[in-house]
């Protein structure tokens, strides 16, 4: 039994409330990451191709970690309640484990903002996009992928390329090598199109006349989501460390006061 004193009985109500508050953002954490994983945008494969998606690895660390704040705040609460000192050991063991697993998420999904660079996405859709031979089963895969997804990305957000309709000209690229600059100068799906999803004026967008092709880039519609994603894992997470961190003190604590 814990020594009965009221300081003792506040922080043991205090540690309570403070699982409750870890398991919702267990929850909550799971959650998020879960719809992250999901590739809601369909963007997965232009990260996959550019052979670094941490920031998914980052996402479903988060999943695990979130499953695991929940089990051990149920943990959390029964130890406390019943002033088990080997319970609380556990938890604390336990508890530093996921807090170290959480942060390796957290600095994951923190430092790949850095590296979604518009650079980074140019260069593979060059490489990829309708490349017509494939290394290998897997280069081929990928490059399915990458054609596919850029082909939906410009068809669903009206715009062309990276930076703009003249990364298809400035650049060398494996659309380039098939398609002639007169027939296409760059991919169909550039064009503005119309209700039936063909391009108002093709001629018109061969040509370059404004209004007939989308001349703006598309790296906003790939970095502003994955952004987003990223650092609501990563500061979420810094939140619940911060929240865990002072019930884990605590708990260190309280366990120090538990009579054998």
């Amino acid at each position: 039994m814990a020594k009965s004193d009221d300081g003792i009985r506040i922080l043991q109500g205090l540690l309570v409330f403070g699982n409750v508050v870890i398991g919702m953002c267990g929850i909550a954490l799971t959650a998020e990451c879960i719809f992250f994983v999901s590739n809601p945008h369909d963007l997965y494969p232009l990260l996959e191709a550019t052979e670094n998606d941490d920031i998914y690895a980052a996402a479903w660390i988060g999943i695990f970690v979130g499953f695991a704040l929940f089990a051990l705040s149920i943990l959390g609460i029964v130890a406390v309640i019943k002033s088990n000192r080997t319970l609380l050991l556990v938890y604390i063991i336990l508890m530093l484990i996921t807090y170290a697993f959480e942060m390796a998420s957290c600095i994951t999904a923190a430092t790949q903002r850095d590296f979604l660079t518009p650079n980074l996405f140019l260069k593979q859709m060059l490489e990829r996009y309708n490349k017509s031979e494939a290394d290998n089963n897997n280069d081929k895969w990928m490059t399915e992928g990458v054609t596919k997804t850029w082909d939906k990305l410009m068809l669903q957000n009206q715009c062309c390329g990276v930076r703009g309709a003249s990364d298809w000209q400035e650049y060398t690229s494996a659309f380039r090598r098939t398609h002639s600059d007169a027939d296409y100068p760059w991919p169909r799906n550039c064009c503005v199109m119309n209700a039936q999803g063909s391009p108002i004026n093709l001629d018109g967008c061969k040509l370059g006349v404004p209004g007939y092709y989308n001349s703006n880039g598309c790296y906003d519609a790939i970095s502003g989501p994955m952004n987003t994603h990223a650092w609501g894992v990563a500061w979420f997470g810094f939140a619940i460390l911060c929240w865990t961190f002072f019930i884990l003190l605590g708990t260190m604590f309280y366990w120090s006061r538990v009579e054998y």
